[in-house]
């Protein structure tokens, strides 16, 4: 029997930022990502690619003040919406784990699918910009999409002399952490936890 595929979208409107975004877990890659923030736009793609992750993102928001609240409030889509298509989360083998080389740049990442938000970020950076994206803002996107999807994530970079190498290196590997978390293994009967419930 076919299995399902595991996708959600939503749409977000507030005074400050529209969005929509669709995610399939089970996809291939494929992206279309409409959003006033070039770099933010890079790194999702990016994210999509080598997740094997769809995503569709249409964002508009108050990026004359700054790119806090789009950053954030794209996040939160990507967050409820990956929560969401994962359903009752039965097979998923919930732990995933990578470590990505960019050049010069090293970055680690673990995941655990489980419902208890929690980051930890080592990161550190060479400066506080890349073109006219704050750096400061990686945090809040990691920040916002651990509330909303409900998973522990720790993200260690162990190496950065180049600040696009790195938060690229950091996109990278928590698209390649992520998609081993949430993928299905059959051995697995109902939810990988003694506990019954996560």
């Amino acid at each position: 029997m076919k299995k399902e595929i595991r996708k959600h979208s939503i749409e977000r409107n507030s005074t400050e930022t529209k969005i929509f975004a669709e995610y399939i877990i089970d996809g291939s890659g494929k992206y279309s990502i409409d959003i006033p923030i070039g770099f933010l736009k890079h790194m999702l793609e990016l994210f999509a690619k080598h997740g094997l992750f769809d995503i569709s993102i249409k964002a508009a928001g108050d990026v004359e003040v700054d790119f806090h609240h789009t950053v954030e409030d794209i996040s939160i889509c990507l967050g409820i919406a990956f929560k969401k298509a994962l359903g009752d989360m039965k097979g998923i083998k919930r732990y995933g784990f990578f470590i990505l080389p960019m050049d010069e740049s090293l970055a680690e990442v673990s995941i655990d699918i489980c419902n208890r938000p929690f980051l930890s970020y080592n990161v550190q950076f060479p400066a506080e910009r890349t073109g006219n994206f704050d750096v400061e803002l990686v945090k809040e996107f990691f920040e916002k999409f651990v509330i909303h999807s409900g998973i522990t994530l720790h993200i260690n970079l162990k190496s950065c002399s180049n600040i696009h190498h790195g938060i690229e290196a950091v996109f990278k590997c928590f698209a390649k952490a992520l998609n081993a978390a949430c993928s299905i293994d059959e051995k697995i009967d109902g939810l990988n936890t003694t506990k019954g419930i996560f």
